[in-house]
C-alpha cells in the first residue's frame, strides 16, 4: 500500500504533510505535491496534516482520483521535500483562506 496526493492539492501546495514524514516520500512539483510509492512506508502520518484532504490511501482511493495513482508515481522525476514551506493558495486552492 501507498498513500497518494490528489487534485485538492492542485495549488494549495500545503506542505505539513511534507513535514511529518519520516521517509521523504513527497516530491515537489510546482503546484502541488506527490508521494512516491517507492519510498512511502505507509505509515498514515501524513493523511491528518493536509488541511484540504487530498490524501488517500491506495486501496481507498476514491473513484474520481484514479488517475493520481499514475501521477504520483511520476515522483521520483522531481525534488524531494523533507520540510515545510509557505503554502501556494493558487487560484483554484480550495484551502485559500479568507481575505
Amino acid at each position: 500500500m501507498t498513500y497518494v496526493v490528489t487534485e485538492d492539492c492542485v495549488d494549495c501546495k500545503y506542505t505539513d504533510c511534507a513535514a511529518v514524514c519520516p521517509v521523504e516520500a513527497f516530491h515537489d512539483v510546482p503546484d502541488r505535491l506527490y508521494i512516491n510509492p517507492e519510498t512511502c512506508i505507509d505509515c498514515d502520518a501524513c493523511v491528518p496534516e493536509c488541511p484540504v484532504e487530498a490524501i488517500f490511501a491506495d486501496n481507498s482511493l476514491p473513484e474520481q482520483y484514479a488517475e493520481w495513482l499514475d501521477l504520483n508515481a511520476t515522483a521520483h522525476e522531481y525534488p524531494v521535500l523533507s520540510g515545510k514551506i509557505p503554502a501556494l493558495f493558487g487560484p483554484t486552492c480550495k484551502g485559500k483562506p479568507e481575505a
